[in-house]
């Protein structure tokens, strides 16, 4: 399957896991322990070059739990965005749901608020065209409810247990951004 993308479309991004090396059975709560997946960086430079927004949406129930302020989040984001800019990229916006899992928020994925405040933020984004990437199934859910195309990053027996929510599966972003080929089609 090929997908056309041009400078119109969106980039919807998971964190953990996705852009970060995920802490098991914890939470990224400072800068230090924030540390980038290999090849995420360069992935960066492909992405900014191909569309035209590039959000992040991420679930970070850690402040719900009270074990991380949003302070101390904002001073995680901004390690993260530093970096990307440094190295060639961009994110156009960050969304968070702090709330707890438990809290059924309308912003937590795989509910849909922070794609609707993104929208409300960037007027231009197009649901149809864009592309969600993320890890879990949370992330599969919020691009298919919001009409997006979804990309797995990860181990593709989750695209296979779940083939209806996943369009394509790729182990990493930087695999991701490498099919992104010179006519900007995206090659499953």
């Amino acid at each position: 399957m090929h997908l056309k993308i041009d400078k119109s479309w969106t980039l919807f991004l998971d964190r953990d896991g996705v852009i970060n090396k995920r802490l098991p059975g914890d939470y990224v709560k400072a800068p230090e322990q924030f540390i980038f997946i290999e090849g995420v960086l360069e992935a960066f430079r492909t992405f900014s070059s191909v569309f035209k927004h590039i959000i992040v949406v991420t679930n970070q129930q850690g402040i719900g739990k009270g074990l991380m302020t949003t302070g101390q989040l904002d001073l995680i984001h901004n390690k993260m965005m530093n970096e990307i800019t440094l190295n060639g990229g961009r994110v156009d916006g960050i969304f968070y749901a702090p709330a707890l899992d438990s809290q059924g928020s309308f912003l937590r994925k795989p509910s849909v608020g922070m794609g609707l405040l993104a929208r409300k933020q960037f007027k231009d984004i197009l649901f149809k065209k864009s592309v969600m990437a993320g890890d879990s199934v949370s992330d599969m859910i919020f691009g298919n409810r919001l009409g997006m195309k979804t990309v797995l990053i990860g181990d593709c027996i989750l695209a296979k247990q779940h083939p209806e929510l996943v369009d394509f599966v790729y182990p990493d972003l930087l695999t991701f951004a490498n099919t992104i080929d010179s006519n900007i089609k995206l090659k499953s």
